[in-house]
């Protein structure tokens, strides 16, 4: 440790964090409990210099000092109590991450000095110095040259949301340079970008790139966890993805990725994880939280502070009733949105964010800040609406301006499609938006963010694929993981040759896919879904930065590319598909046809009694375009087109007749799952026959004289 001396002046308490002003930097950090905070800064060979902050402004410390600007490492020593059981864990031994760090220089090397406790006696403070094995916040440089950036503010009902990894999506791309392959740069060059633009994706989710830490059980495995959902540092962009450097490249790196996305019409939403940190339960590392304040960054047991409550599965959670865990939060969302222009957040185990003892509270303060929030409420806000938790499964309780992951559209049109019966019901609920879950919130069909797959489980052709779990590369004897997967393989486990099977497994995978694309909502494409990507049955690919979960671009569905691309662009020409308001069931004005009507194979508006047939498995759906107007590519007024979908999930062909004249005189096939190509585009008329294939579903346009 160097022992010269630095100028120091009071500097400010706000804003938190290292902040340059261009002639130094001011130093922030918040804690009730600490007696006295050190500032350590660190040069390029690690050797430590210790300022210990001159002023403390309400629980903040703060100081200023000259002439130390961009590239400098940092990171802090609180000296105070030591009582676990008192929940208070200050250890001035153990070098603390930033909270309002703006980026991070290297990473945890695991060793027994950045634990807090003695080996052997939790309850005594370890005196072990672990600088050397901790990585370092890095003073940034804040300017940035944005130009002429917009975000692109497309509006939930024309939204294709595609969640992706940074790293997995560009990591075999043969188009990326390899020095990019992995990282923010890599999904900004150009034949990234026009894939994401071709495919017709409006929003990218990028799976979590707030800094964070490889769990030591994994690295001790061999492994990594490639999700990223252990945080430490909420404004801080993770520092493994960056091509550049990580002493505050990886921030400028970031930006241009987003300003990139913008100019091609594509918004960036991240998915945050702020219910837990990387710091886990009181036998866990010392890293930022929990040497500054632990009682107000955790929440404790009120029985036994020593222990935390954890409604997350990894530990700990953060203690969302403490005015500077909310302030932490919120401030790390502004900084998002205004210096890093994202424009949304998806929210993960969003309904431990609401709670208060123990039940979730759909008004919880957090909620009401975002709420009044000029900035925060103005972005694109989805939630995970579950946590671990009793009484954690939220779907459609959340406030009026947040859109959900639908857990049970997941559901429903998984057990459609693999033939469960009594499921006609709800699948056409969740068609058609999920009504009931959200309208009674004065909502929109856009509340529903639809999915069939998502990184958290099988992915699309998988799920066509294996029947159970295959996560013995995961090194737990394939225990982990959700062992329910509502999957189906047709009849073969894993990889076939049989041609018969593999017809099926492609026909179910464009029926699932169909299904997502035809739905009122807002859907989700997990990235590859559309290419057949497998992990070789892999439901839990957590920590697996490896070829399992990378996309390989050298063995590509062409075809299921091709398709997918088709239902996309049929998605967005037709607003039938994409209303913002509800179905209502009524005729539309000027006629005794409704705007959506529902028929039995027989082409007969079907009843109560046709509804409550529980083996049934096929209906057709009339979408009725005549009440919807838009501007056409001329900017002429235009009303949209009217559509029947016939879905079968029946194990045999079934045939269907066409409903009378009221509904449409006469249709032409636009979609058949059935077939690889695209369909005959041969007329039927009301009243015809048509033979539908065992599980497939087939789209028909009405082209009636006067349309």
């Amino acid at each position: 440790m160097a022992s010269h001396r630095l100028t120091v002046w009071p500097g400010r308490p706000y804003p938190l964090g290292a902040t340059y002003d261009g002639t130094g930097t001011n130093f922030s950090l918040f804690s009730d409990v600490a007696e006295r905070v050190e500032l350590c800064l660190f040069d390029e060979n690690g050797r430590e210099t210790r300022v210990e902050l001159p002023e403390q402004t309400a629980f903040i410390h703060h100081g200023f000092l000259p002439g130390v600007s961009p590239g400098q490492r940092y990171a802090y020593r609180v000296y105070g109590p030591w009582a676990p059981n008192k929940g208070l864990r200050c250890n001035p031994a153990k070098l603390l991450l930033d909270p309002y760090g703006k980026a991070v220089d290297g990473g945890v090397r695991w060793d027994r000095s950045v634990y807090p406790y003695r080996f052997g006696d939790e309850n005594r403070a370890s005196t072990a110095d672990d600088a050397r094995y901790m990585p370092k916040n890095v003073v940034i440089n804040p300017f940035f040259d944005w130009g002429n950036d917009r975000p692109p503010d497309t509006p939930w009902h024309r939204t294709l949301v595609y969640e992706m990894h940074v790293k997995g999506f560009t990591a075999r791309h043969p188009d990326v340079p390899p020095e990019l392959r992995g990282t923010y740069a890599g999904l900004a060059v150009p034949q990234v970008v026009d894939y994401l633009k071709s495919l017709g994706v409006t929003a990218v989710e990028l799976q979590p790139v707030h800094q964070f830490v490889h769990d030591h059980a994994l690295v001790q495995r061999g492994l990594r966890n490639y999700w990223g959902y252990n945080s430490i540092n909420y404004l801080a962009p993770h520092n493994e993805y960056s091509s550049s450097g990580t002493l505050g490249q990886q921030v400028q790196e970031f930006k241009q990725l987003v300003k990139t996305m913008h100019e091609a019409g594509i918004e960036v939403i991240l998915d945050v994880v702020y219910n837990h940190t990387a710091e886990g339960n009181h036998l866990g590392p010392m890293l930022s939280f929990k040497g500054i304040d632990n009682a107000a960054y955790y929440r404790l047991s009120e029985q036994d502070p020593r222990y935390y409550v954890d409604y997350t599965g990894t530990g700990n959670t953060l203690n969302m009733r403490h005015p500077h865990v909310l302030q932490l939060i919120m401030d790390s969302l502004r900084y998002w949105v205004i210096e890093m222009h994202v424009d949304g957040f998806r929210f993960d185990l969003a309904a431990t964010l609401a709670r208060t003892l123990h039940e979730v509270d759909r008004l919880s303060a957090f909620f009401d800040l975002i709420q009044q929030d000029p900035v925060i409420s103005q972005v694109k806000l989805i939630a995970e609406p579950w946590d671990v938790g009793e009484g954690g499964y939220q779907v459609g309780n959340f406030p009026p301006q947040w859109s959900e992951w639908n857990g049970r559209y997941r559901d429903t049109v998984r057990d459609y499609w693999r033939g469960e019966d009594a499921t006609l019901g709800e699948f056409a609920y969740r068609f058609t938006g999920s009504s009931d879950l959200y309208e009674g919130t004065g909502r929109r069909p856009s509340a529903s963010i639809n999915f069939v797959t998502c990184h958290d489980g099988f992915t699309l052709n998988d799920l066509v694929s294996y029947n159970e779990k295959h996560n013995e590369a995961n090194g737990e004897d394939n225990r982990d993981g959700e062992g329910f997967n509502r999957s189906w393989n047709a009849g073969v486990e894993g990889p076939t040759d049989d041609p018969e099977v593999l017809a099926l497994r492609r026909r179910q995978q464009r029926n699932f896919l169909t299904t997502l694309m035809l739905s009122q909502g807002v859907p989700m494409l997990l990235a590859g879904d559309e290419l057949g990507r497998t992990q070789q049955g892999n439901n839990n690919a957590y920590c697996q930065d490896s070829p399992i979960s990378w996309i390989d671009w050298t063995d590509v569905d062409e075809r299921m590319q091709a398709f997918t691309r088709r239902l996309v662009q049929i998605r967005s020409a037709h607003p039938v598909f994409r209303r913002r308001r509800w179905f209502q069931g009524q005729a539309i004005h000027g006629s005794d046809v409704s705007d959506i009507g529902w028929f039995t194979p027989d082409g007969e508006l079907m009843t109560d009694d046709d509804w409550n047939v529980s083996f049934a498995k096929s209906l057709g759906v009339f979408l009725n375009g005549e009440g919807i107007h838009y501007l056409d590519a001329r900017g002429q007024r235009v009303r949209d087109d009217s559509f029947y979908v016939i879905f079968n999930a029946h194990s045999e062909p079934m045939t269907f007749t066409l409903p009378d004249e009221r509904w449409g005189r006469r249709w032409t096939k636009v979609i058949d799952t059935a077939a690889d190509d695209e369909p005959s585009t041969a007329e039927v008329k009301a009243g015809d026959t048509l033979e539908v294939d065992s599980r497939s579903v087939v789209l028909l346009l009405r082209v009636d004289p006067d349309d």
